[in-house]
């Protein structure tokens, strides 16, 4: 597994976890950083998944 696709797994964990103190603490702030640091996550695991499709191809 490439760092890039464990750096947007940690992301999108970091971003659950911000999105839910923010709904239990009513921080609409904390929540919407949530949901970016999720999407930013996810982007960077599709990129590791896309750069190790390539190196397949290659070899």
């Amino acid at each position: 597994m490439s760092g890039e696709i464990i750096k947007g797994k940690l992301n999108e964990a970091k971003g659950s976890v911000k999105q839910a103190v923010g709904k239990a603490t009513d921080n609409r702030k904390l929540e919407a950083e949530g949901t970016v640091d999720k999407a930013k996550g996810k982007a960077q695991q599709v990129a590791g998944h896309l750069k190790e499709a390539a190196r397949e191809v290659r070899h």
